[in-house]
């Protein structure tokens, strides 16, 4: 078995997770990212980052300091021991996993792979798909054996898109390996990196089963809140203002209701509740969690049509701002964003909505929403106003200025002032 000081580290998928893992890796170790995306690789290579989650300077260290390079050619990967995983774990349109990018991403390690190495999978799946899914087309493209050719590993990733406080190399990393000894190198070599160190797991089931937990139980915790905002708002009563007082209780978890996005959330809980289906459990919590997070676009978008036709503001053809399209504050990250729902459902009514979003690639939500969002404020006047998306550009915005009375002012988020909005989840 290697020495971790012989490391030599690929990271393959270099989008949020893999990028900031592999610039991390650089500062210790001899590093490669590699991406099947040639123009993402020759961006990074110019020193920016898209997704802003390595800042410029950072970069720029780490490709000149470091000697850090990003690649899309096998060739300039073959020389490592060390292939860790970073690619995306989506569903399809039936909310059933897509293993595809696993699947690729396996082929490639298959063909780069030599006697001795080891390959550490981060991306989220459900127990059982390292060591049943993803080793299997190692050992077929490679004609090598797992566990006496090749090795493996998995530490989930615990990316926080937008997240400057608990960033890669501040979190605490769940580890595990198919034998002891590569489960202490794995935990070895993420310790050199990691400011709080790891856990390392008994297997790797365990450390896969314990990222899917993570996620589902934050997804449960969210649909409860938004459950709670669906009662007080029909009884009249403010949940925000509920959820003040409940906190005041010592053991009393305070979340608040919301729309639930992204890539993590919105998507892992459906990898367990599509596995434990196999095994004769209907997963019934989880299930009903994700339904009812998943209609909250809409439900806001019909809230905010309840508030203007209270208001005596005419629905049909009305202008409507929204503000915010990303699926989380401060970030560009357009993943599986519900603000596309809320604008689906308004669009039934009027097509004169603008979705204002500092943040995101506009052509990115044309392509993948086709929805238009401009970067620009803009200078008009409306008759409602969605907050959707705290960002901080958004804090201190004027919106009664461009939802003048009796127009309606809805805040997704609970961070206006009160005197300024109609209503708020």
């Amino acid at each position: 078995m290697m020495n971790v000081n012989d490391l030599k580290i690929c990271v393959i998928g270099l989008g949020y997770v893999g990028l900031p893992l592999a610039r991390l890796f650089s500062t210790k170790f001899p590093t490669v990212g590699f991406d099947i995306n040639s123009r993402r690789v020759d961006a990074l290579m110019q020193g920016h980052d898209a997704t802003l989650e390595v800042e410029d300077d950072l970069l720029q260290e780490a490709i000149h300091k470091h000697g850090f390079r990003c690649t899309s050619s096998l060739d300039d990967i073959r020389s490592c021991n060390m292939y860790i995983v970073a690619v995306p774990t989506p569903v399809d349109h039936n909310n059933h996993p897509d293993l595809t990018p696993l699947v690729g991403a396996s082929e490639v390690v298959g063909k780069v792979i030599s006697k001795g190495d080891v390959v550490v999978y981060e991306s989220t799946v459900y127990p059982g798909v390292t060591e049943e899914e993803c080793l299997p087309v190692v050992e077929r493209v490679s004609g090598m054996r797992f566990n006496a050719d090749f090795y493996a590993g998995y530490s989930p990733e615990r990316i926080n898109p937008g997240d400057k406080e608990h960033r890669v190399e501040t979190i605490r990393k769940v580890t595990s390996g198919s034998t002891p000894e590569v489960a202490d190198l794995v935990d070895a070599m993420y310790n050199a990196v990691l400011v709080n160190g790891t856990h390392k797991a008994p297997s790797i089931k365990v450390a896969e089963a314990s990222k899917i937990i993570e996620n589902s139980q934050r997804d449960v915790n969210i649909a409860f809140m938004n459950e709670l905002a669906k009662i007080f708002n029909a009884m009249g009563i403010d949940t925000h203002d509920v959820i003040e007082a409940a906190s005041s209780k010592w053991n009393f978890i305070k979340l608040s209701p919301g729309l639930v996005g992204g890539h993590c959330i919105s998507v892992d809980p459906y990898y367990l509740i599509q596995k434990s289906q196999l095994y004769g459990v209907l997963p019934r919590v989880m299930s009903s969690a994700r339904r009812l997070n998943d209609g909250m676009g809409a439900y806001v978008a019909n809230q905010t049509i309840k508030q203007m036709n209270l208001k005596g503001v005419p629905v049909k053809d009305a202008r409507i701002l929204i503000l915010g399209f990303a699926f989380k504050e401060n970030c560009p990250d357009l993943r599986n964003t519900k603000v596309a729902d809320i604008h689906h459902t308004l669009s039934e009514f009027t097509r004169n909505i603008t979705v204002y979003d500092p943040w995101v690639n506009a052509d990115h939500a044309r392509h993948e929403y086709g929805v238009e969002v401009t970067n620009q404020l803009p200078n008009s006047k409306f008759d409602a106003a969605i907050l959707a998306v705290a960002h901080e550009e958004f804090m201190h915005l004027d919106v009664r200025r461009l939802v003048p009375q009796p127009g309606v002012v809805y805040d997704v988020k609970g961070v206006l002032p009160r005197d300024i909005i109609d209503a708020r989840l």
